[in-house]
């Protein structure tokens, strides 16, 4: 077995180095990308810059803490102020008391050269003496008891729910009595929190996480389709050889051991150098991202960072080479020795039955779950992740039916005589009768239409409508506000300030205009805010409603509701905080960072199209030898058979183009109907320059992987 399938490999190496290379590419990217995510679990170990000679740093508020009910039990929701309040001057008098305090900049944190545990119980010490309320001698008691490191009882008789017994693990950050009180303690790496630009990296490291999940989510499906589609044509190319083996005795299960065996040893090669590829590109990746904005600026990788993206990618590649031959094995398995010789060049079957069946699975499920979260939830057809991932489903099920789809387009083309002449017709009956070989080149052109119309169609339409809403809202000066939502969170909503002539009728210092999202959005009703400095609650009459929109709508408030409003430093993201403190969490990256990632990511597709469509048709043509000479004996000129073979590959290029575009109009057709829904109506937005520049690559390289193959066989 190994001696034949080494000889394969050799014999028919032209037909393995299409997969052999999407699927290096595929393991290198995701090296790459596993190597990104590996720095970013990193960062958190960087030593801090601002307090850097100090053990222990105390932080002033810098979010906001609001108990709200889960099940019967209370908890502690947080979300981010603006900015965080400068440390109390108690709280300095008392450190500056005991240990040398030092002042760095603003006093929203100073750092302390004393214990931690000390420096927290004096801390939760003066809070609560100084603050009173229903949480003092709780704090007192926790700090006497030399709490902070992370695991404390509580005892409490709250509404008859007897004594509870709450273990926590917040890392040194005092958790709970820390987020009621203010003040955080600050120790080892948590340093970094009060460095200048912490919040941004965070940010930053936010956007760089989404961007290297999506990119790799898109790398893995389209290196799987790719290299299953790699396979199956493969498989059906050499139906003689394998029947053939079968005339000389091999069985079903030795016909798919050896197609496995190749798929394995294509497999193991590929993964090895894509590893290898993946440790060359991932630091070079990473300047990018720094350069572009996505990533902070000292953010790097090395290809030797760490052990398990390699793992991870080595035997994901494997996995993906195995899987992918798996189906073109059992196919393979099934061909009869005559059977096999006599159809050897007719494409009987092109569509098996469970291929059938589950590509019309996957339209269906991608139409029902299109139709359900337009039914259920509009807002969601909004979200970066739901319009990366909606149209997979709808892609994989029109590529998987394409062998059914194509023949009816490819006979209702009808190519201009005057240009053509016969070949329209050549053209025509052969691209309808070799429904394999036009379904193959179709299909990653359909991927690569799809996902360039759907993912900047939808951020387009998406930034368009955003844009739209708030050109249309007063001019006012950006702040934020913290509503509870239900009982069990605490939800954080950019909104304007606005007064004068740009304030809406009926708005006052004692109103807000909140917009659908809210849970109480009548007329009417009363809304329990906590403003942007963490003051409150305070209770606003609804003056007005505004449409949930696509989110440029913000909540209006006068000044008086708005402190430092004048000062903000921009309209802060929307968050839910869940109970206990958490960080906080906005919509990562702005309009060049999200360009960029999606540059990436339809880069990415672009390139496996390439690698799809070149492939294919040098094994597709090179197998056309007997055809093309019959043509020569026929009387057709060498210059007539190359432009066959190229209108061919261009027909299958255009045929896979318009599939790509009807998924995109499913899917664009969808959000603008959700838009509406939401009272945003704008018209979808098709990125006619992108989508015909995907479509000129495309076309160029499937005419010259059609002719350089012909030229070489009519010499």
């Amino acid at each position: 077995m190994l001696t034949v399938v080494l000889a394969g490999l050799r014999g028919r190496w032209a037909s393995f180095v299409g997969g052999f290379t999407a699927l290096a590419l595929g393991v290198g990217l995701v090296t790459v990308m596993g190597l990104g995510l590996s720095a970013t679990v990193g960062a958190d170990g960087r030593a801090p810059v601002r307090f850097a000679s100090s053990p222990v740093v105390v932080q002033g508020q810098d979010r906001l803490a609001v108990e709200v009910r889960r099940g019967p039990n209370t908890a502690v929701a947080t979300a981010p102020l603006d900015r965080p309040q400068p440390v109390d001057a108690e709280r300095l008098r008392e450190l500056r008391a005991r240990w040398t305090v030092t002042t760095n900049g603003p006093l929203d944190a100073v750092g302390v050269d004393g214990p931690a545990d000390e420096v927290r119980a004096l801390v939760h010490r003066v809070t609560g003496e100084a603050g009173g309320g229903p949480d003092s001698a709780e704090t007192r008691n926790e700090a006497r008891s030399g709490a902070g490191n992370g695991a404390r009882n509580e005892a409490r008789n709250e509404a008859g729910n007897g004594a509870r017994n709450e273990a926590r693990d917040e890392a040194g950050n005092g958790a709970r009595n820390e987020a009621r009180n203010g003040a955080r303690v600050l120790t080892g790496a948590e340093r970094r929190a009060v460095d200048p630009g912490a919040a941004r990296d965070a940010r930053a490291l936010v956007t760089l996480n989404a961007l290297l999940g999506t990119a790799g989510g898109v790398t893995a499906f389209v290196s799987v389709f790719v290299v299953a589609s790699t396979f199956a044509f493969a498989v059906a190319l050499r139906r003689r050889e394998y029947g053939l083996l079968r005339t000389a005795g091999a069985t079903p299960g030795q016909i798919r051991r050896l197609l496995l065996a190749e798929a394995t040893a294509v497999g193991v090669l590929a993964s090895a150098a894509g590893c290898a590829l993946g440790a060359w590109g991932a630091p070079r990746l990473a300047r990018a991202l720094v350069d572009g904005g996505v990533a902070p600026a000292w953010f790097t990788v090395t290809g030797s960072a760490a052990g398990w993206p390699y793992h991870a990618a080595f035997w994901t590649g494997l996995a993906v080479a195995v899987a992918g031959a798996l189906a073109a094995s059992r196919r393979a398995g099934r061909i009869g020795p005559t059977a096999a010789l006599r159809e050897a060049d007719v494409d009987a079957d092109a569509l098996p039955r469970g291929r059938a069946l589950c590509g019309a699975a996957l339209l269906l499920g991608g139409l029902g779950l299109l139709v359900w979260t337009y039914a259920t939830d509009p807002s969601e057809l909004l979200k970066r992740k739901t319009y990366t991932t909606l149209p997979m489903p709808l892609i994989t099920g029109v590529a998987l039916l394409s062998p059914a789809l194509v023949r009816p387009l490819a006979r209702a083309v009808r190519l201009p005589e005057r240009l053509t002449g016969a070949t329209g017709t050549l053209v025509r009956e052969n691209s309808a009768a070799a429904v394999r070989r036009t379904a193959a080149v179709a299909a990653p052109v359909l991927v690569t239409v799809a996902l360039a119309g759907t993912l900047l169609g939808a951020s387009g339409t998406v930034g368009t409508a955003r844009a739209a809403e708030s050109a249309r809202q007063p001019v006012g000066a950006p702040t934020s506000l913290f509503v509870r939502d239900g009982a069990e969170a605490l939800v954080k909503y950019g909104a304007r300030a606005v007064s004068g002539a740009a304030a809406p009728a009926g708005l006052d210092d004692g109103s807000i205009v909140v917009t659908e999202e809210f849970e109480r959005h009548r007329v009417g009703d009363t809304v329990e805010i906590w403003r942007a400095d963490g003051s409150g609650p305070v209770r606003l009459r609804v003056a007005g409603v505004l449409p949930r929109g696509a989110g440029g709508n913000d909540p209006l408030v006068t000044p008086a509701n708005a402190p430092g409003a004048d000062t903000a430093p921009g309209p802060p993201e929307r968050a839910h905080a869940a109970p206990a403190p958490a960080p906080s969490a906005g919509r990562p990256g702005g309009s060049s960072q999200t360009r960029l990632g999606l540059a990436l990511v339809l880069g990415i597709a672009l390139l496996y199209t390439v690698i799809a469509l070149a492939n294919t048709l040098l094994m597709a043509t090179s197998a056309r030898g007997p055809e093309l000479a019959s043509l020569r004996l026929a009387g057709a000129t060498r210059a007539q058979i190359l432009r066959t073979v190229a209108y061919e590959a261009l027909l299958a290029t255009a045929l896979g183009a318009v599939l790509g575009l009807a998924v995109c109009a499913l899917c664009l057709g969808t959000l603008g109907a959700g838009l509406a829904a939401l009272g945003a109506p704008v018209t979808p937005s098709v990125p006619w320059a992108a989508l015909a520049k995907t479509g000129a690559v495309c076309a160029a390289v499937a005419a010259v992987g059609a002719v350089l193959p012909a030229w070489r066989l009519t010499r």
